[in-house]
């Protein structure tokens, strides 16, 4: 679909009568990662799962932020007809999960949010950031795939997205990470979002501590007590798909 402002957005509807569930993904990654979740309760849920701007088929051409990427997961609602639907987040789609509750708050029924942060990126972590974005295409994504597959993935085999990694191209890797690391604090205002909300986060999270998801339950009103994954790594909801899948279904069907 493309939005009113001319952004052509690519996602995934696959359907079903049960209440929307919208699937925001992690930085690098694309729609199917949510494909764990998609086997597991697709068929109790109507799942919708977008590629943010600059990932898999929906592409980037000037900069953004994560507003805007909220903004076109807000038209991908008003294109399907949604008044309303919970919200699932990993990583850099919590970022983005929160942004639409901000903007939106009648439309976003409940919010799920793993592995993510309602801060700034720290200063130190950012400039690494960006030094591995400028080897990254100097020297080509096979010197820095080790590395990001670690602090994403932890022990879980990274073969299925490096190729993808591999094709992204400088100008897009440059835009997607100033949007990642450029991104404003929202904690002080996400005492607004007067949603259920369910936090989870691996404790083996190479980017955030574990304080950056106590932090969001303590000021996430309606946040229910944060659930651990040991040995989770920061995109849990893919590489601990087993151990996460259990609370999120009995979050969503508690609430919606």
């Amino acid at each position: 679909m493309t939005t009113a402002d001319g952004q052509l957005v690519s996602y995934v509807d696959h359907g079903g009568d049960g209440p929307a569930v919208v699937l925001l993904h992690s930085f690098l990654m694309d729609a199917s990662m949510w494909a764990p979740q998609v086997e597991a309760f697709g068929d109790r849920y109507r799942l919708i799962a977008i590629d943010e701007r600059g990932h898999g088929a929906t592409p980037a051409t000037a900069p953004f932020d994560h507003w805007d990427v909220a903004r076109d997961a807000l038209a991908v609602l008003d294109e399907l007809g949604i008044g309303g639907a919970a919200v699932a987040g990993t990583s850099q789609g919590g970022f983005v999960a929160l942004r639409m509750a901000l903007l939106a708050p009648e439309r976003v029924t409940a919010l799920v949010l793993l592995g993510t942060s309602g801060e700034t990126e720290d200063e130190q972590i950012s400039d690494a950031y960006q030094q591995l974005a400028e080897v990254w295409i100097a020297q080509g994504p096979d010197t820095v795939t080790e590395a990001v597959a670690n602090i994403c993935l932890g022990d879980y085999d990274a073969s299925g997205w490096t190729p993808k990694w591999s094709e992204v191209e400088p100008e897009r890797l440059r835009l997607i990470m100033n949007a990642l690391v450029g991104r404003e604090g929202v904690l002080d205002r996400i005492t607004e979002v007067d949603v259920p909300a369910l936090v989870l986060h691996g404790t083996a999270d190479l980017a955030y501590p574990v304080a950056k998801a106590e932090a969001l339950v303590a000021a996430l009103p309606k946040a229910e007590p944060l659930v651990l994954v040991e040995g989770g790594a920061h995109f849990l909801s893919l590489t601990h798909a087993a151990d996460v899948n259990p609370h999120v279904e009995r979050f969503l069907s508690a609430n919606l």
